[in-house]
């Protein structure tokens, strides 16, 4: 038994929304641009920022020498911080927090400040070796106020 061309493309779309959460975003009219703000001698940063790429994010990178001054503007707490800081959807991003993560946040737009991933924890996404060296990590959400709690585990 055939299927109508039209009802193939159809199969298909619902294939690919379903894979592929930044082709959800990209159907939903969500902006899927990152901004993002970074040391311009960091290449951890520059490895986060691919990673988005790879995961169907736009990126757009501001070089800054002054990454203290980014994070206090975008309300950073001190104990969150990390190497890079970022915005999308209204949201900050603070350190190298998955694609994953992101999308999750964006799905669900709940009512925090932001995620973050403080430190650079080995195996993050950008903080890859060679090796396959990974620690387990937390990824954080946090609030105005600079209250944490867990918003994602990764072993």
């Amino acid at each position: 038994m055939s299927m109508s061309r039209t009802a193939f493309l159809l199969k298909l779309i619902l294939a690919l929304l379903l894979v592929f959460p930044a082709v959800q975003h990209a159907f939903a009219g969500e902006s899927q641009t990152v901004e993002v703000w970074k040391d311009p001698y960091c290449g951890c940063c520059g490895a986060w920022a691919e990673h988005l790429k790879a995961a169907g994010f736009e990126v757009k990178i501001h070089n800054s020498e002054q990454m203290d001054s980014v994070k206090a503007m975008n309300r950073v707490p001190q104990k969150l911080a990390s190497c890079h800081t970022a915005k999308v959807g209204g949201y900050v991003i603070e350190g190298h927090v998955p694609a994953s993560d992101i999308m999750n946040l964006l799905k669900e737009k709940p009512k925090i400040h932001g995620l973050a991933v403080p430190g650079m924890p080995l195996g993050s996404p950008g903080m890859e070796t060679p090796d396959g060296d990974k620690e387990a990590y937390d990824v954080l959400s946090f609030d105005e106020q600079g209250n944490s709690a867990v918003y994602s585990s990764h072993n």
